[in-house]
């Protein structure tokens, strides 16, 4: 048996959490694999609602091991106190797993982000202000603090040394602020480490057992594949691979060992900072979206951007990982609509392009060639049988099929956990 890789197919925020959630029903080990706290999955069960930033949204299945991946940049105060709210909520943390290989996320990973996004000014990419980009620089520069240096004082105490001087040659010379303080971090350090004890583990070791075994495991992805370091909007992307290769490079695990990989999108577009967003509504469509869907960032409360589906990108996402399937969520956001329409090309210099062009400013220049589906007007929120549908809303959901070149598994028409309708089998 091999594993499922649920990924992002936009921009981020398409609802795995609530997909990932009622997958873990059935798994033995849910992976989270790429991203940082920088990324958030709402989930809303039958223990209340949650916002996860970094735990597994599998933690609610006292059956699921809970792993977070090698290719996570981890900010250990944040999964702290992530592990503490959920434990007063009478959620059992003891199943959350932390490779020894995960990058940490640290205060000066922090404050150079903010620095950073300050200088640039107008500029700014638009980050989340969490450290992780400057903590998967660190990692690429060899200069990176990793979960298991932990467990070594002596050992973490030369490499945090070596990485605040640097650190602080930035802060100070680069950008006139006050260098942070070896012994304050190192303090931190040791408590996290004393918390997390018994936690931290050579996880792909556990994960490639699994397999091994035959046992259900699930990969978790954060953020979208629009947002790839190298397949998104460059360089308004994040710093890692939301994507199918990021799935077993940041589990430890080959790529022969993943069977399915199912791509979520949005009935629709949306984005949350900085970037080219060809379909982008503002109008008082964009504004019945946003506020009916409530699409405010789980991680910032940022209202996101709103627009049509666009399909050259999402035939761009399809390619680069192989989708064996496709669920949609968010359909009855729309269900209010007259009109809906979708993105199904673009308008370059006078020709017409199917996929997102790699150059920032050539994508500047693409006009969204849209064609109008009619909407449904009818609630969809307590449909569980494709067939019973409103006709409108199938053909718009075969039409986004058509477009991104992948079959449709299952509708998500409501935020609850089975508020859900199954097309065809996925897993």
């Amino acid at each position: 048996m091999g594993a499922t890789a649920v990924i992002g197919a936009q921009w981020g925020d398409e609802g795995k959490g609530k997909v990932i959630d009622l997958l873990a029903e059935r798994a033995d080990l849910v992976v989270r694999y790429s991203g940082g706290n920088n990324a958030g999955h709402t989930v809303i069960n039958h223990l209340g609602e949650f916002r996860l930033h970094l735990v597994p949204a599998g933690i609610f299945n006292e059956q699921t091991t809970c792993v977070i991946g090698n290719g996570v940049a981890v900010d250990p105060e944040v999964l702290i106190g992530e592990m503490d709210q959920l434990e007063a909520s009478g959620i059992d943390t003891t199943r959350l797993m932390v490779s020894d290989r995960a990058h940490l996320v640290l205060p000066f990973h922090r404050l150079l982000d903010r620095l950073e996004e300050e200088r640039l000014a107008e500029h700014a990419i638009g980050t989340t202000l969490r450290g992780i980009g400057p903590a998967f620089s660190e990692k690429t520069a060899r200069r990176g603090i990793r979960a298991g240096d932990l467990a070594d004082r002596e050992a973490l105490l030369k490499k945090l040394e070596a990485a605040l001087t640097y650190a602080n040659l930035l802060i100070t010379r680069v950008y006139g602020h006050d260098p942070l303080q070896l012994d304050e971090i190192f303090a931190k350090c040791m408590t996290w480490g004393d918390r997390l004890s018994g936690r931290i583990q050579q996880t792909e070791l556990m994960i490639n057992e699994a397999l091994h075994e035959g046992r259900e495991v699930l990969l978790e992805g954060a953020q979208g594949t629009l947002l790839d370091l190298d397949f998104g909007t460059y360089p308004f992307v994040t710093s890692s691979h939301p994507g199918a290769s990021g799935a077993y490079q940041g589990a430890g695990i080959g790529p022969v060992r993943i069977e399915r990989i199912v791509g979520i999108f949005k009935a629709y577009c949306t984005r949350v900072g900085e970037g080219p967003f060809p379909t982008e509504l503002h109008t008082s469509e964009g504004d019945h979206i946003r506020e009916f869907g409530h699409e405010y960032g789980v991680t910032t409360g940022r209202p996101r951007r709103i627009g049509w589906f666009d399909a050259p990108m999402a035939r761009l996402s399809n390619l680069v990982n192989g989708y064996t399937s496709v669920i949609l969520t968010r359909l009855d956001v729309l269900d209010q609509m007259e009109t809906i329409s979708v993105c199904t090309g673009y308008r370059l210099d006078g020709e017409v392009v199917e996929y997102p062009p790699s150059g920032m400013t050539v994508l500047l220049r693409c006009e969204p060639i849209l064609e109008q589906l009619e909407g449904w007007q009818q609630s969809t929120n307590d449909f569980r049988h494709f067939q019973d549908l409103p006709d409108n809303a199938r053909t718009y959901v075969h039409r986004l099929e058509e477009l991104i070149g992948a079959p449709v598994s299952m509708l998500s028409v409501g935020p609850r956990r089975d508020e859900n309708i199954i097309v065809r089998a996925a897993l």
